[in-house]
């Protein structure tokens, strides 16, 4: 069983769907359905692991509070090992308001909360260094982490013959590539979507994009499209990029929260079981694909044995350029 340490963003989701629009003053809306679940880009990773048969260890930061303890017991229920989680006094764990509308989208109020106090001297690296892949998850949401503290984490899981992984979240910020940049050396899977991927370099074109991030030492590029699937790049031995380009299934699209970080679970378990990049990626597309199916980013999946079986008999649309 392969063991991974997911690092990084651990947040309690408040969701509610349909909205499509913002009542006025007190007024209410009736919606179809509302859940709590725990989400982040580290700790819906955590869940989408364990429900896939890996061995997951959570490291990051929560409060002292009831947020705190939904997180813990949500996880354990799931087999994931939260020794690792650091309870910070003082700030509350973070959360996150996500108004689902009818198309899927979702956008966030969120509480940066105990995320924000997440520092290098709270993780225990016993626990990485004895890991088979790191998953970084969370980058720009983490100000005591990000930049050089980051980059010595990553670093030091790979002195220690850990794969690493790694997801941000979409934030606009002047300085994306300050918090990026040192990491970039000691990342083997660099999974970013496609927007946090230009907003970091400042480019649109893909190729470049890829050969941007290649040639500041990052392994292979694993860009999360949207509709329009993935993309797997690395430099052949002869220094050619090699692009893969995978679809994504035709499912019915119910909340797009989680996809990402599912869609890195599947990835990770495909490698693990010494799949090829292909394969693997479509592994991560199908978990992405049930998670959008249902609300919340621990929809759909169920294990591992019928992700494969989706995967093998969903219907792929085409991928348009």
């Amino acid at each position: 069983m392969v063991k991974v340490v997911c690092l990084g963003i651990h947040i309690v989701d408040i969701l509610g769907r349909h909205v499509s629009y913002i009542p006025k003053g007190q007024s209410v809306l009736l919606l179809d359905e509302i859940r709590i679940t725990v989400a982040g880009t580290a700790a819906g990773a955590s869940i989408d692991l364990a429900k896939l048969g890996a061995e997951v260890y959570a490291m990051g930061a929560i409060g002292q509070d009831g947020l705190g303890d939904f997180i813990i017991n949500t996880m354990q229920s799931y087999g994931v090992n939260t020794d690792s989680l650091i309870r910070k006094t003082d700030v509350q764990t973070s959360a996150t308001m996500l108004p689902i509308r009818p198309n899927g989208e979702r956008p966030a109020l969120h509480v940066i909360g105990a995320n924000g106090e997440l520092c290098y001297d709270d993780l225990n690296l016993d626990v990485i260094a004895n890991a088979d892949f790191l998953h970084m998850g969370g980058a720009t949401l983490l100000p005591k982490l990000d930049g050089e503290p980051m980059a010595e984490v990553l670093k030091f899981a790979k002195e220690h013959g850990v794969s690493t992984t790694f997801d941000q979240v979409l934030v606009e910020k002047p300085n994306l590539m300050d918090i990026i940049g040192p990491s970039l050396p000691y990342i083997d899977y660099f999974m970013p979507g496609f927007e946090e991927a230009q907003m970091i370099c400042g480019l649109t074109d893909r190729i470049d994009m890829i050969k941007f991030f290649l040639d500041r030492g990052v392994k292979h590029t694993v860009f999360k499209l949207g509709g329009q699937g993935s993309s797997i790049a690395y430099y052949s031995d002869n220094g050619n990029i090699v692009e893969i380009r995978l679809p994504i299934f035709n499912v019915p699209v119910v909340d797009s929260t989680g996809c990402g970080d599912a869609y890195c679970a599947g990835f990770i378990v495909g490698r693990s079981l010494g799949w090829d990049l292909k394969k693997s990626g479509l592994l991560g597309t199908s978990s992405a694909a049930l998670v959008i199916t249902g609300l919340g980013s621990d929809a759909g999946i169920v294990n591992l044995e019928k992700t494969i079986e989706f995967m093998n008999k969903a219907e792929r649309l085409p991928i348009e350029d």
